[in-house]
């Protein structure tokens, strides 16, 4: 393991006892990160359902993620200011996750806003671009086959509104989405200055499948440990 990699596991394995991972329910975890990061949100529904297609023209489905922790984002390519930050700061989360055995278990998707602009050959260029790692990364578009205003639609369905600047930009919020491996929105969290270890901690709880220990005694720190390797 190189250096790099065994900082980055320590400092998260370090984190652990700060959270409650022997929570007694979603909602005390949630709570707990809520007094350390201001811009969580918990939401706690089902996740908007979609079908869209990635840059090689494959249709993928959100039912086809179950058993993965989603971590959602909406982009458009010719954003010029806060789109490519915030496709940076997902690399950065996805660096971190994809240190630790979490890989396998957590899908990073951003998904565009702007199809008519964004075609598959930008698509393509766009991960690489922003150190976006295609292991577990996915760019979605609404296809060719659907109205091209469908990702717009979804984007609001999560919650965003939409404005036009006098130079034709889209202005829509900021805020990365956090679904869980059953196909729930769990939580939102918005901007870019959140924490991002507090991200990590939250979706290595989901991939536990935090807060289904109700009827089961709360695991020990030694066993949240041990559910890394």
């Amino acid at each position: 393991m190189h250096i790099k990699d065994l900082v980055t596991m320590v400092l998260l394995l370090l984190l652990v006892p700060i959270f409650p991972l022997a929570a007694h329910s979603l909602e005390e975890l949630q709570g707990e990160l809520g007094d350390r990061e201001k811009y969580f949100q918990p939401i706690g529904k089902a996740a908007p359902d979609f079908t869209l297609e990635d840059a090689k023209g494959r249709a993928v489905a959100l039912e086809d993620l179950r058993g993965k922790v989603v971590v959602l984002h909406f982009v458009y390519t010719s954003c010029p200011d806060v789109c490519p930050l915030h496709a940076e700061r997902i690399a950065e989360i996805q660096e971190m996750v994809n240190q630790t055995p979490m890989r396998e278990l957590v899908q990073f998707v951003t998904i565009t806003t702007d199809p008519e602009q964004d075609t598959p050959e930008v698509m393509r260029d766009y991960g690489p671009g922003h150190g976006l790692d295609a292991a577990n990364w996915m760019f979605l578009t609404s296809g060719p086959d659907r109205p091209e205003d469908t990702t717009r639609k979804l984007a609001e369905r999560f919650g965003h509104t939409f404005s036009t600047t006098e130079d034709g930009y889209q202005i829509h919020g900021v805020v990365t989405h956090v679904i869980d491996r059953e196909g729930r929105w769990q939580a939102n969290l918005h901007g870019l200055k959140f924490e991002r270890t507090n991200l990590v901690v939250y979706v290595n709880a989901l991939v536990n499948d935090a807060g289904k220990r109700h009827a089961h005694e709360p695991q020990s720190f030694w066993e949240a440990i041990r559910g890394w390797f």
